[in-house]
């Protein structure tokens, strides 16, 4: 890609529309070789950008799902035990033990960080990474800037081409500055009215513009609400779909289900001025 304007081009073939901002952010991240960071609200199309990356860039996606507890062994590689101790007792059969077999590359477990790292080229998606602790993202922070790791029974592994990586944050709490410093960063909003028209009807082939826009127009209005969770795109793609399964032309409280994942909020948008 030789610009931002090509790769925003490559990311519309591969089912993702950007702004210019999001594209000139990806863009630099793959000529800088840095690793980029995406914060914002949850449904602003975080995860889908760097699923559209490999896409365009036509390398394999590797995910990494941050959750609270996570640790540099689920993150990274672990030994294959039961493997390991079936090859010990047919050694031990034969009288031929030597531990130093139980670790090599056959009985090594690659887990996210280390997949990417032997398969590179390739976009390491490393999601929801503000679920995670202080303790994980240091360790995270050191395999990125080294793009490598040392297996203390195996010897260093090291990336012959560092994979692309995204990071992405729906800023539940605040992630170290060293390692918002080690990447390129990109705060990713809601799409305007006219962008969202534009997902829904890609994504949706046949979509009635009119139906569309309504659904837009709606969801728009719905993020001025103080919801427990604005819907995101993710939603109004949803609510667009239910709306014609059922062979409506309107969105109604009917099908807010698709739409509003908390009573609440149904009852709030339901007792507004939204559905008229």
């Amino acid at each position: 890609m030789e610009s931002p304007e090509e790769l925003s081009a490559a990311l519309d073939r591969a089912g993702y529309l950007p702004d210019g901002g999001v594209a000139t952010a990806a863009f630099l991240a793959v000529a800088m070789g840095r690793p980029l960071f995406l914060e914002g609200e949850p449904g602003t199309g975080k995860t889908s950008l760097a699923l559209a990356l490999a896409k365009a860039m036509d390398v394999p996606l590797i995910r990494l799902q941050c959750h609270e507890g996570i640790d540099a062994t689920q993150a990274l590689y672990d030994w294959d035990y039961p493997r390991q101790l079936m090859h010990l007792r047919v050694l031990e059969t034969r009288g031929e033990v030597d531990e130093a077999s139980l670790y090599t590359r056959r009985f090594l477990l690659a887990r996210p960080l280390l997949q990417a790292l032997e398969n590179a080229p390739c976009v390491l998606l490393v999601d929801e990474i503000d679920r995670a602790d202080d303790e994980f993202e240091a360790f995270l922070l050191e395999v990125l800037s080294e793009n490598a790791v040392s297996i203390p029974e195996f010897g260093e592994i090291r990336a012959t081409t560092p994979p692309l990586t995204v990071l992405t944050s729906n800023r539940t709490r605040e992630v170290h500055d060293a390692l918002k410093r080690r990447c390129l960063y990109h705060w990713l909003e809601h799409p305007d009215l006219e962008r969202e028209v534009a997902i829904l009807r890609r994504t949706l082939p046949g979509l009635d513009e009119r139906l569309a826009r309504k659904v837009a127009e709606a969801v728009h209005r719905m993020r001025g609400l103080d919801l427990l969770k604005p819907p995101g795109v993710a939603e109004s793609l949803d609510w667009a779909r239910a709306l014609r399964a059922l062979g409506r032309s309107e969105p109604d409280a009917d099908t807010l289900g698709a739409v509003l994942k908390y009573r609440e909020d149904a009852e709030r948008v339901a007792g507004s001025t939204i559905l008229g």
